[in-house]
């Protein structure tokens, strides 16, 4: 074989195999991502008391002009922040939720 005929063999190996792991991350993500979400949903319909009691107090509260407050909690992981939103209502019951970059 002469030279060309390896060097473009082997690249399009390599690119085979770069496509491949970058499926698999996004793939990891998309689970991790999944996981959250269903751990998280959890808390619906939960009280205040019962969140602050497994998450502890907010690192920030947010009061919207709906009367309902996000609770935030940040974790930094890796130096990757961590954002989770509770959203609670006035009679202090999770009514919604959301996650930032929590995989």
């Amino acid at each position: 074989m002469n030279m060309n005929k390896i060097k473009f063999i082997f690249f399009i190996i390599f690119i085979s195999l770069a496509l491949t792991s970058c499926q698999t991350v996004s793939k990891k993500i998309d689970e991790k991502t999944m996981l959250e979400e269903k751990a998280l949903s959890k808390w619906l319909n939960k009280t205040e008391s019962e969140l602050k009691i497994a998450y502890g107090q907010p690192d920030k509260i947010e009061f919207l002009d709906t009367r309902n407050r996000n609770y935030i909690y940040v974790v930094k992981k890796f130096k990757i922040k961590c954002e989770r939103k509770f959203e609670i209502n006035p009679n202090n019951v999770v009514v919604g939720f959301s996650s930032k970059n929590c995989f």
